[in-house]
């Protein structure tokens, strides 16, 4: 046989026994000793029966999870130290006898799903919950099947190979941590505020020094006075984050932890402003996407972060492609917090 046909054979994980199963097997120690001292048939006649209880349990148990078949269907998106639904299909390839009572996760940390009866040759299919703690490529490489068919005595299990690759996506944590400061750009977002734009912000007593141009003659002709017509300013409907990666190595759990955070604080500010019709620009110290908007550069940027990882320090800063756009910078800092996220446009 191959080596590559062996890993792909389902894998036997042993028998565990169960709370009710401890107690059977004391009982049937106590009747032995029982029968033992005694000498009396009708002990003997007990433990026999309880022996062969003991053997059907496990001779059907063991046949319980033979012969299955598994495919998991991942979602479309999936983020670290958030709960998904796995979709799965639990197939039975067995002619003769349906499966009861099997227990169903992709981890052996996780709780489990009971999957009460599959008929033969038939197929369950549903979804079970299970979480990711870290962001990157990751694989499931088994799922695990087990029965508590048909007494409950005993859980024995089986690791069925799926072989699933996910890229998990960073942490995304509530909007509005990185907040997007005021700046005067011209763009197209009016920003309720007094500028140069194109909207109307407010009427007032034209003052010296006001621009001619926005007089309002009407209401100057119907009041008497002069009248001075203020527009709302404007700003950037671009941002462009510039997350530098290049901080060295990371050694200690703290550093990382860290990190992971600063990864996190960059993909929500993106997402944040992504929905709020924002035109997004990621630099980092090993690509630059440039400006764009839509589900399209949502998922770029996301795939961007989640594989993102540390590089050696360099002294050359991080430059957007639009100097006037405004920018989110999340760098480190050498203060006491190690790592921050400062928003602001170029000087």
């Amino acid at each position: 046989m191959k080596p590559g046909f062996l890993r792909r054979r389902p894998v036997p994980e042993g028998i565990r026994i169960t709370t009710v199963g401890l107690w059977f097997v004391l009982l049937t120690f106590l009747v032995a000793i029982a029968a033992t001292n005694t000498g009396n048939n009708s002990l003997y006649t007990v433990l026999a029966l309880m022996f062969a209880v003991l053997i059907v349990s496990g001779v059907l148990s063991r046949e319980n999870v033979r012969k299955l078949e598994i495919d998991l269907l991942p979602p479309a998106e999936v983020f670290a130290n958030r709960l998904f639904s796995l979709g799965f299909t639990l197939k039975s390839r067995s002619r003769l006898t349906p499966r009861w009572f099997l227990l169903f996760t992709v981890s052996r940390s996780a709780q489990p799903l009971l999957v009460p009866y599959l008929p033969r040759r038939g197929k369950s299919v549903g979804q079970i919950e299970t979480m990711i703690r870290a962001r990157g490529l990751h694989r499931i490489p088994y799922a695990h099947v087990s029965s508590l068919f048909p007494f409950g005595f005993f859980r024995k299990g089986v690791r069925y190979p799926v072989d699933l690759e996910m890229l998990v996506f960073p942490e995304i944590f509530p909007a509005g941590e990185s907040e997007l400061e005021d700046v005067e750009q011209t763009g197209d977002d009016a920003s309720r505020r007094a500028g140069g734009g194109h909207g109307l912000f407010a009427l007032r007593q034209y003052r010296r020094g006001d621009d001619p141009r926005g007089i309002h003659w009407k209401q100057t002709a119907r009041t008497g006075s002069m009248i001075y017509m203020e527009r709302e300013a404007e700003r950037s409907q671009r941002l462009s984050i510039l997350f530098d990666n290049g901080v060295g190595e990371l050694a200690d759990p703290v550093s990382l932890e860290r990190f992971e955070r600063l990864v996190s604080e960059a993909a929500t500010a993106a997402l944040d402003h992504l929905a709020r019709g924002f035109e997004v620009e990621l630099v980092t110290r090993d690509r630059t996407l440039g400006f764009s908007g839509g589900p399209r550069q949502r998922l770029a940027v996301l795939e961007a972060l989640a594989l993102v990882a540390a590089r050696p320090r360099r002294a050359e800063p991080l430059v957007s492609s639009d100097p006037r756009a405004p920018q989110i910078r999340v760098h480190m800092d050498a203060g006491a917090e190690g790592f921050r996220a400062a928003a602001g446009g170029m000087p």
